[in-house]
C-alpha cells in the first residue's frame, strides 16, 4: 500500500496505474472486440462511439474532481475541451493523408490506432520534459504564453495552407531508404516482396504504413501547439497528460463522423485562435495585474467552452447548404 501511495511526478502512484489501466483496457475493447475484423465504419457507429468515449473522459474528470479538489478537477475540463477542440484541425489533415495514400475507409481505423498509441508515448515524453523544464525555470511559462498568444493571433489572419503531402520530406526519405510496395497490402505496415536483383524475399513497407508515419509527425506539429496550452492552464503533470490522452483516446471514433463534414468547422478555427489567445493572455493577467493571485479556474472554464461552442455554432451556421470541397488527387 505504501508503495502505491508514493509520490509519482506530484501525484501518488495509483492514480496514474488506474489512468494506464483504464487506457489499455479501452484500447483492448476497442480493437479485440469492436474491431476484430477491419470494416468501414459508419457515422452512426461513429457517433456513438465517440460518445462513449467523451463519457468515459468526462466520469474521469468527475474522479479527478473528488479526488484531488474541485481546482484541478475544473482544470481537467479546460484542458480537454481545449484538446478536443483543436483535434478537429487534425481531422482535417489526417482525412487528407489517407486520401493522399488511397488507403480505404476499412483500414484506416486500426491505422489510427496504431496512431494513437505512438500519440499516447510521444505525448508522454513532450510532457514529462515539458514539467521537468517548468519545475526548475517557471518563466518557462510565460515562454508559453507569448508563443500561444502569437499562434492564436496568427491563427486569425492567416489564410488556410495546403497540406503538401507529396513533398513532405519524411515521405521522400523513406521511399528513398526503404522499399515500399505501390500498392496496399491489406492492414499490413509490412510485407515480404521479391526483391527485384536477386529475387529473393525482402521486407517492404506499404503505402499504410507511410500514411501512419505522416500522421504520426502531423500529430507532433499540432501538440506543439496543444501541450504549450495545457501547460498555461495548470503545472500539475497529471492534469496536462490525462486530459491530452483522453481528448485524443476518442479521436479515432470522431474521425469517420468529422471526416464526412469537416468543411462545416471551418470557422471554429477562429474560435480555436481566441481560446489560445485568452489562454496565453491569462499568464499574464495573472502574474502581473493580480499580483500572482490564481486566475479562477471555473472563468477559464467557461470561457473556454463558450469560444468553442460559439464557434461550432456560427461555423454550422455558416456553411449551411454548402456541399464538401474536391480532395487532391490519391498518390499512383
Amino acid at each position: 500500500m505504501e508503495f502505491l501511495s508514493a509520490d509519482w511526478l506530484g501525484t501518488p502512484l495509483w492514480f496514474w496505474l488506474a489512468f494506464f489501466g483504464l487506457v489499455l483496457a479501452l484500447t483492448a475493447f476497442d480493437l479485440g472486440i469492436l474491431h476484430k475484423e477491419d470494416r468501414e465504419m459508419g457515422i452512426a457507429e461513429s457517433l456513438k462511439l465517440s460518445a462513449f468515449y467523451i463519457a468515459i473522459a468526462l466520469l474521469f474528470g468527475a474522479f479527478v474532481w473528488v479526488q484531488k479538489g474541485a481546482d484541478l478537477g475544473m482544470k481537467y475540463y479546460t484542458g480537454f475541451f481545449i484538446e478536443k477542440a483543436l483535434s478537429t484541425d487534425n481531422v482535417f489533415v489526417i482525412s487528407l493523408i489517407f486520401t493522399y495514400f488511397a488507403i480505404p475507409r476499412m483500414y484506416q481505423y486500426r491505422a489510427l490506432l496504431w496512431g494513437i498509441v505512438a500519440v499516447i508515448l510521444l505525448r508522454g515524453v513532450m510532457i514529462a520534459v515539458g514539467a521537468a523544464v517548468v519545475e526548475q525555470w517557471y518563466a518557462i511559462l510565460y515562454v508559453f504564453a507569448a508563443f500561444l498568444v502569437f499562434t492564436g493571433i496568427k491563427m486569425l489572419f492567416a489564410g488556410d495552407k495546403p497540406v503538401d503531402v507529396e513533398n513532405n520530406a519524411v515521405v521522400k526519405f523513406i521511399s528513398r531508404r526503404m522499399r515500399v510496395t505501390p500498392e496496399l497490402h491489406g492492414q499490413h505496415f509490412f510485407v515480404k516482396v521479391p526483391d527485384a536483383k536477386t529475387g529473393r524475399l525482402a521486407i517492404a513497407a506499404t503505402p499504410l504504413f507511410l500514411a501512419l508515419v505522416v500522421i504520426n509527425l502531423a500529430d507532433l506539429v499540432f501538440a506543439v501547439d496543444s501541450v504549450p496550452a495545457i501547460f498555461a492552464i495548470t503545472t500539475d503533470t497529471f492534469i496536462v497528460y490525462t486530459s491530452n490522452i483522453m481528448a485524443i483516446l476518442g479521436l479515432r471514433a470522431l474521425y469517420f463522423a468529422l471526416a464526412a463534414m469537416v468543411h462545416r468547422f471551418h470557422y471554429l478555427k477562429y474560435a480555436l485562435a481566441l481560446v489560445l489567445v485568452f489562454i496565453g493572455a491569462k499568464i499574464f493577467v495573472s502574474d502581473f495585474l493580480m499580483g500572482g493571485a490564481k486566475f479562477p479556474p471555473l472563468l477559464s472554464l467557461g470561457v473556454t467552452f463558450a469560444l468553442i461552442l460559439a464557434g461550432i455554432v456560427y461555423s454550422l451556421w455558416m456553411t449551411r447548404g454548402k456541399e464538401e470541397p474536391d480532395w487532391p488527387a490519391p498518390a499512383a
